[in-house]
């Protein structure tokens, strides 16, 4: 079998002739620059072509609509003419029937029955597992001149998620865990898509495999139990109607989600931490409005007295956005910024390339939080401007929980440790599939 064969075909040859752009090398199309340095290669598109131009990633040809104007118009989705599924067609063989692969009714239903799992009184459950979970995982961190920070919180966010998500204590199979969902998040980004022995499709469509199993065979228990745990909550769930979930849905959505609050949150907080590394009068500014609760953890009610640290790492994720770019497919014909995009075709648009624009932020790649403060308010000058959840039907339904999470780790960690750069450190990011600082930012780490 040819290679291109195992890249879907994108539109038919000619459709897309009067949109400019330039699709690259045959096969692999524009794939090897976008995976090299996907802002830079947009903005050479954007500088050469404008904001609307076409490109060719991952044998697949896609429309590219910049801006934050283009951004609201395809999420808020009023004519429901932009699918989830399809533009998310590099997931289907990872997360296939995952809450974010699923449209229009489809989707209200099922986020419809997931919404108890994300209400008042499962929240504060969930804080206080967060809470636990936190303060036992910090007092195993020693001070070190090179403490890699990635590692280090994406075990604890994988823990964090064992506990609010399974209701279990993670073991011996941690490990086991982590690696499988490293290996299905590389697998998304894979050039060859087929899972051919030896390559990153293949391992993560093992792991796939193996995390659908694990979830699996827990699932009895959960049905028969009263746990406060989100898997229990799944199993429990009704519909209108009084139907539950089945077996293969439970197991879907719970791989899809442990999955996206694990990585997504570990990216996150990564980034924060960096920026409170690199500019320690942010840092020494969070610790004291930390201080000042005089709390050891975060209290539920307490958590929007935490204002400034709120501006802090709103500017992390405007800075550095973990999902920085949204595909759709296109259903229907329409139209946009002059131009004629015919049905059946991929779209792509971006907030994390949004966040960088000159015509909403000042200054933008400069870190600067007060842009968030009220007599200051750059992020409202667009409905859009500062997205990094996503927006419209499908804006993620775990942002309130990433948002809590990340609020409790920092009011228990800027209370014991302090942090900083090692002197002339550059950090190096890979940017997709979900950011991540390629050498584990390492950090000097002291105990205050």
């Amino acid at each position: 079998m040819a290679l291109s064969e195992t890249i879907k075909a994108g539109p038919a040859a000619g459709k897309l002739d009067h949109i400019p752009g330039h699709m690259g090398l045959p096969i692999f199309g524009n794939t090897f620059e976008f995976i090299k340095d996907p802002f830079a290669f947009h903005q050479w598109q954007r500088e050469r072509y404008g904001p609307i131009y076409k490109v060719s990633i991952f044998g697949g040809q896609t429309v590219v609509l910049r801006g934050a104007d283009a951004l609201e118009y395809v999420l808020m989705d009023r004519d429901k003419n932009f699918g989830s599924r399809e533009g998310w067609r590099l997931l289907q063989q990872l997360f296939p029937n995952g809450l974010m692969l699923r449209d229009f009714d489809d989707h209200r239903s099922h986020r419809r029955i997931m919404q108890v799992a994300f209400k008042p009184k499962p929240m504060q459950d969930y804080m206080l597992r967060l809470n636990e979970g936190i303060a036992s995982n910090l007092t195993a961190w020693a001070p070190s001149q090179r403490f890699e920070f990635y590692p280090a919180i994406k075990n604890l966010t994988l823990e964090l998620g064992a506990s609010v998500f399974l209701g279990l204590e993670m073991g011996d199979e941690a490990a086991q865990l982590n690696q499988a969902f490293v290996d299905e998040v590389a697998a998304s980004i894979a050039v060859i898509r087929k899972p051919w022995p030896g390559t990153k499709m293949r391992r993560g469509v093992k792991a796939r495999a193996f995390l659908l199993e694990y979830f699996r065979d827990m699932i009895p228990a959960r049905r028969d139990g009263d746990g406060d745990d989100m898997f229990s909550q799944f199993c429990q769930a009704k519909s209108e109607d009084g139907a539950f979930f089945s077996d293969d849905e439970i197991v879907d959505h719970l791989n899809f989600l442990l999955m996206a609050a694990h990585d997504t949150t570990t990216s996150a907080l990564t980034t924060m931490i960096w920026a409170l590394a690199r500019y320690p009068e942010w840092q020494d500014a969070v610790r004291g409005e930390v201080m000042a609760l005089g709390t050891e953890q975060l209290d539920y009610d307490a958590m929007d007295r935490l204002e400034l640290t709120e501006r802090v790492f709103k500017e992390a994720l405007r800075f550095r956005p973990p999902v920085p770019f949204l595909p759709r497919f296109a259903r229907r014909p329409f139209e946009f910024g002059g131009y004629e995009i015919p049905g059946e075709t991929s779209i792509s648009v971006s907030p994390g390339l949004v966040a960088m624009s000159e015509t909403i932020w000042t200054d933008p790649t400069r870190f600067d939080p007060d842009r968030f403060s009220d007599n200051r308010a750059e992020d409202r000058r667009h409905r859009f401007g500062w997205s990094p959840f996503g927006g419209g039907a499908h804006k993620c339904i775990g942002m309130h929980f990433a948002i809590m999470q990340v609020r409790a780790f920092v009011h228990q960690f800027v209370q014991h440790y302090r942090v900083a750069l090692p002197e002339g450190y550059q950090p190096r990011w890979q940017t997709i599939p979900i950011p991540k600082p390629k050498d584990g930012l390492p950090v000097i780490l002291s105990k205050l």
